[in-house]
């Protein structure tokens, strides 16, 4: 599977991006699809996650009433709408695919795309 993470930008506090990440191969559907960010000099973090059906969610606490993740399976694309985005937000934002049913730790997802930046002013 490769994805290609997309829709980065920069907006001020209190605004709104949506996040695509496109994949390619015809086993999309089977994955879980997970959001994770990275700010400079930080860990890599957890964002949300998705079950391969699209019914299971989770979000990490920080972003949890402002984010909402979905896929389109027929699309072989997932989203991350952002709303609502405060400056602590600012990271590179990373979509990953992985076998895992709930899966919420980095090392849970086999592939990963390339990053796409958010920067969040004040």
């Amino acid at each position: 599977v490769q994805l290609q993470a997309s829709g980065g930008g920069l907006v001020q506090a209190g605004g709104s991006l949506r996040l695509s990440c496109a994949a390619s191969g015809r086993t999309f559907s089977t994955y879980t699809m997970g959001w994770f960010r990275q700010a400079p000099g930080k860990e890599r973090e957890f964002v949300a996650m998705i079950g391969w059906s699209g019914r299971s969610t989770y979000y990490a606490d920080s972003v949890k009433g402002r984010f909402t993740i979905s896929r389109d399976n027929a699309k072989s694309t997932v989203y991350l709408q952002m709303n609502s985005l405060k400056p602590e937000d600012t990271a590179v934002y990373y979509c990953a695919a992985g076998g895992s049913s709930y899966a919420l730790r980095k090392n849970e997802y086999d592939y990963w795309g390339q990053g796409t930046q958010v920067t969040v002013s004040s």
